[in-house]
């Protein structure tokens, strides 16, 4: 298979899916995978891990407009359920605030074992985002893993001081596919077969 991931076929497109540590604990690995499965989609790689910080703290970009942006959601949302920012979190600062939920991003990573997969099949990338759902789960549609299965949100969570429990990871862009893959699996563990309904029909 060729080093790149990246294709200009939508029936050949890969992504990635972490099922988080909340996800495993849960016991929903078969039904995330039973999802995607039913959706049509392959699953082509697939392997349980316990990550190490380092790993994801380079899973997670590091520049500050991707911190900032983090730290705004977080304002975002205590302003959404009125909680002073300031009081919780002793700054208004988006990027300081960024940093510290990155913290709590590897912290929560860290704390379990994880499902990762590659998934293959027509606009992957675009399909298991919309079964993930929103990666808020209080606005996440019902039908989708989040939706179903979790009821946390952004306000408990930064009261906390942890991160949003959302069950899943998946790439939200094919650059961001492509990174991922590329950063936690190998590409000789990517492996191409035919499902059922293509195979030839035996005489």
């Amino acid at each position: 298979m060729a080093k790149k991931t990246l294709s200009e076929n939508p029936r050949e497109e890969l992504t990635a899916v972490l099922v988080k540590p909340d996800g495993v604990k849960r016991g929903l690995i078969g039904e995330v995978i039973a999802r995607i499965e039913k959706r049509g989609l392959k699953i082509v790689s697939l392997e349980m891990i316990w990550a190490k910080r380092d790993q994801i703290d380079k899973h997670y970009p590091k520049d500050k407009k991707w911190i900032t942006r983090l730290g705004e959601k977080t304002l975002a949302s205590y302003k959404k359920y009125g909680i002073n920012a300031r009081k919780e979190m002793e700054t208004e600062d988006s990027f300081k605030i960024g940093q510290m939920v990155r913290g709590w991003l590897l912290d929560y990573l860290t704390s379990g074992p994880m499902v990762k997969m590659v998934v293959k099949g027509n606009h992957a990338i675009e399909m298991v985002r919309k079964m993930a759902g929103d990666t808020m789960p209080a606005q996440a549609e019902l039908g989708t893993i989040r939706g179903d299965y979790s009821v946390d949100d952004p306000g408990i969570a930064n009261r906390e001081k942890r991160a949003v429990y959302n069950i899943v990871h998946v790439s939200e862009t094919p650059e961001e596919a492509d990174h991922e893959i590329h950063f936690w699996f190998a590409i000789e563990d990517i492996f191409e077969y035919d499902t059922i309904v293509n195979e030839p029909k035996l005489s």
